[in-house]
Formats: structure tokens, C-alpha cells, sequence
């Protein structure tokens, strides 16, 4: 069940777009297709479904990327227009940072965490999560620095991870590297060799690592939650 709350400076069709967002993620576990929003909001031009989603991406609700198919991913800030009711949100800690000289938690899969004690934690509703994900073991860190700026994430935004040992190519994960003491936040790419942890920045360069050398997989991305900004109306 869904209810309006105040507009915020949203029209009303921002707010159907919203809710529909959030009842379509719930029900198949994925964003709808532009012409999907269209019918539901009685729009016949995509072009215009486009211009209304990069507004509510410019007032923080959501973040697109033209790159992926349905390329959509809603933020914590829908729940100022959308209200989700409590058995579809959890809570998921946030652990602390990730950056060099800090290191991440001992995790593993299956993991689950007593989060009625964590001193900070942030609440998500299960439908903005990828689809078969319950969030029963999640966590979250908070992103020190601008190496995956690229990839939408920004110096102060909260990653929230799925723990593993493993990842494959391509995937975003958080690396412990007990040689250097560092901890990182990086696209992880298994090469013949070694391993390429690669940025989502062009002015910072790939770090390899041999594959003699120490490497720990704590955690694969399945969410970003921006910081919150304030927007012009």
C-alpha cells in the first residue's frame, strides 16, 4: 500500500511516475521500460516520459544510466513522496567507511545482522532491491573519496553489499588488500595473472594485483544511496 505525502514541488505526474516506479520494482524485481511508464501515466510520447525522469534525476529521486537497459534505479528520497509500508522495509547497518587504512568487517555469506542495536543504519524498502535479493544478510559502507564517480557514486554515498568471497568479472565489490592495509571499492576483473580492480574515473589508473598476492572479496554492490543534496526548484 502506497499513500501520498506532501508534493515537495512535484506535479502529479512526477508522483504517479514515482509510485508507479515503486509498484512495477516490487511486483518483477526490475525497472519498467520507458513506453511501460508511458501507459500507465497516459503519455503517448516517450520523449516526454524522458524529460519528466530527468527532472525527478536532477531533484535526487532517482539516477538513470543511458548505458544500461532500463537503466533506472530509485534513491532513499521516494520515500518522501511514496510512503512503503513497514513490512517492506528493512534495516541494513552501515558498518562504517570504506578507505585506505581502514579495514572492512570479517563478513561472510549467511551472515545476518541484529540491527534493532546498530548505532547507524538506514532503512530500505525491499522493492528497491535487485529482485530475489531478501537483504536478510546485508550491509552498508559508506564511499570515502571519487574513484567510481563514473559509476554515479560520490564521496559521501553508501554502498550497500551482499557478502562474498567470489565475484565475477565486471562486478563492483569492496577488496581487502592485507599487504598495503588498504581497503577499496572497485570493479573487479580476474586476468591471467593477476587481478585489475578498476575505477569509474579516467583520471585514475587500474590497480593490478598479483594473483600471489593477498586479495579478500568482502562484499558485492547490490545498492547506491546518494547523499542527500538540496535541488532548485
Amino acid at each position: 500500500m502506497m499513500v501520498r505525502k506532501r508534493s515537495e514541488g512535484l506535479s502529479l505526474k512526477h508522483k504517479r511516475i514515482l509510485e508507479f516506479l515503486v509498484r512495477y520494482q516490487e511486483e518483477y524485481g526490475r525497472p519498467p521500460s520507458i513506453r511501460e511508464i508511458c501507459a500507465e501515466v497516459g503519455i503517448t510520447s516517450t520523449s516526454v516520459v524522458n524529460y519528466d525522469l530527468d527532472q525527478l534525476e536532477q531533484r535526487g529521486y532517482l539516477v538513470r544510466d543511458g548505458r544500461v537497459s532500463r537503466g533506472l534505479r530509485l534513491t532513499e528520497k521516494v520515500k518522501n513522496v511514496v510512503t512503503i509500508t513497514n513490512d517492506n522495509v528493512i534495516r541494513v547497518p552501515i558498518l562504517g567507511p570504506i578507505a585506505a587504512g581502514l579495514p572492512l568487517p570479517d563478513l561472510q555469506p549467511g551472515i545476518r545482522f541484529d540491527t534493532e542495536t546498530e548505532y547507524e543504519a538506514v532503512e530500505i524498502a525491499r522493492s528497491l532491491l535487485p529482485a530475489k535479493e531478501n537483504g536478510s544478510d546485508l550491509y552498508a559502507l559508506e564511499v570515502k573519496g571519487d574513484s567510481m564517480i563514473d559509476a554515479m557514486i560520490n564521496d559521501g554515498d553508501i554502498v550497500v553489499l551482499k557478502p562474498v568471497v567470489e565475484a565475477r568479472n565486471g562486478e563492483m565489490v569492496a577488496i581487502w588488500l592485507p599487504q598495503t592495509n588498504e581497503a577499496t571499492l572497485k570493479y573487479f576483473f580476474k586476468e591471467k595473472d593477476r587481478y585489475r580492480l578498476q575505477p569509474a574515473n579516467p583520471t585514475m589508473e587500474p590497480i593490478y594485483i598479483s594473483k600471489d598476492i593477498p586479495l579478500e572479496i568482502k562484499g558485492k554492490v547490490v545498492m547506491v544511496i546518494r547523499k542527500i543534496e538540496s535541488f532548485a526548484l
